[in-house]
């Protein structure tokens, strides 16, 4: 029986040292040692032998079997090393090529009109100053002159928020005018901010967002005066919309905060139903302005008989809607890639307060 069991470990070795391949050494292992393999074959004969016999040919079978194993899991480890080899040949990266093009992000229309505005102030002389998304009455209506019956006031123009605070519900800012009125409070004059930023208000249609963003300025000082506000304006509508002699024109206004107020307006045409900033023969308001009330600057512990100063403010959505022909305020909102990849901008765009704006 020895020589038998030689013969076969002999035949059963050859054949897992020459399978070629992993299904290859499958197909052996089956035939070897599956349920009708030949050396399965043997372990199944101990049943008909002699018991004197049957424990000397279980072990030399088992050892068998053994053995026969591990070559078939020695062989498996050899074969799968060569088949990873071969895949590294074969998937080998030319690094000489091009990298693929990345998909790159896009800086929105708001944040580059913000950028903008900020970074033309900025060259005049004015500082950025935040606030508060959250206000008190104080701060949003009555130190800046808002009469308690005024509309602003109402809750259908205003969100209130639940709860009172010294008598009077915390509400969303309607303006960052606010952020005037900490700064004027907290810092000495001279001042000369301007305070971009989220504002809130009750209204939703193509040219209105219940949330949307403002700028506004603040020039404190002793000797400013209106027609500093003018050449102010004048140049900074001039430098945004890059057309060097674009007509502008002050009409008189109302703001209790201001006196006197004005609307600014920048001449256009709408010829052949094109809108186009520029020479033209008609008008278009853009933005509120005026002389700081010295109710104001009372409400705030400066002295209006020495201090006075002039205040602006601004629709980022409005502005970056006329400068670069977006229709619709709503779609600002949407978050379309589709549009944003269209009205985006390269972050190479964003101007920088660094060095100037050319």
């Amino acid at each position: 029986m020895n020589n038998d069991l030689d013969q076969i470990r002999d035949e059963a070795l050859t054949r897992v040292a020459t399978a070629e391949g992993l299904d290859a050494l499958e197909a052996v292992r089956v035939a070897l040692l599956g349920k009708k393999g030949s050396i399965s074959g043997l372990m199944k004969s101990l049943g008909g032998m002699a018991p004197e016999d049957r424990k000397a040919a279980g072990q030399a079978f088992n050892a068998l079997k053994a053995q026969v194993a591990d070559a078939i899991e020695a062989a498996k480890e050899r074969l799968a090393d060569a088949d990873l080899e071969a895949r590294l040949m074969s998937e080998k990266v030319d690094v000489t090529l091009p990298v693929r093009e990345q998909a790159k992000g896009f800086v929105h229309p708001i944040s580059q009109t913000m950028d903008e505005v900020t970074a033309i102030l900025g060259e005049m002389g004015f500082i950025v100053a935040e606030g508060p998304n959250i206000e008190e009455d104080w701060y949003n209506f009555t130190a800046l002159n808002i009469p308690p019956e005024h509309p602003a006031r109402q809750e259908h123009d205003t969100f209130y928020l639940p709860g009172e605070k010294n008598g009077h519900r915390m509400v969303l800012r309607t303006h960052t005018s606010p952020v005037q009125i900490r700064t004027m409070q907290n810092a000495e004059p001279p001042l000369r901010i301007i305070a971009p930023g989220r504002t809130y208000r009750c209204d939703y249609d193509a040219t209105h967002s219940p949330m949307f963003h403002q700028v506004e300025g603040l020039v404190v000082d002793k000797a400013s005066h209106f027609g500093h506000l003018k050449g102010c304006l004048i140049e900074f509508c001039r430098a945004f919309f890059d057309v060097d002699d674009l007509p502008v024109r002050f009409r008189p206004s109302y703001f209790p905060f201001t006196e006197p107020s004005a609307e600014v307006d920048i001449g256009c045409t709408r010829e052949g139903g094109a809108f186009r900033i520029g020479h033209g023969d008609d008008w278009l308001e853009i933005l509120g302005c005026g002389m700081v009330n010295p109710k104001v600057l009372e409400n705030c512990g400066i002295d209006a008989t020495e201090y006075q100063g002039f205040a602006f403010g601004m629709g980022i959505e409005r502005l970056a809607m006329l400068k670069y022909g977006i229709p619709d305020l709503r779609t600002f909102y949407e978050s379309d890639l589709r549009w944003l990849r269209h009205f985006g901008f390269s972050a190479l765009d964003v101007p920088s307060m660094v060095g100037g704006i050319g």
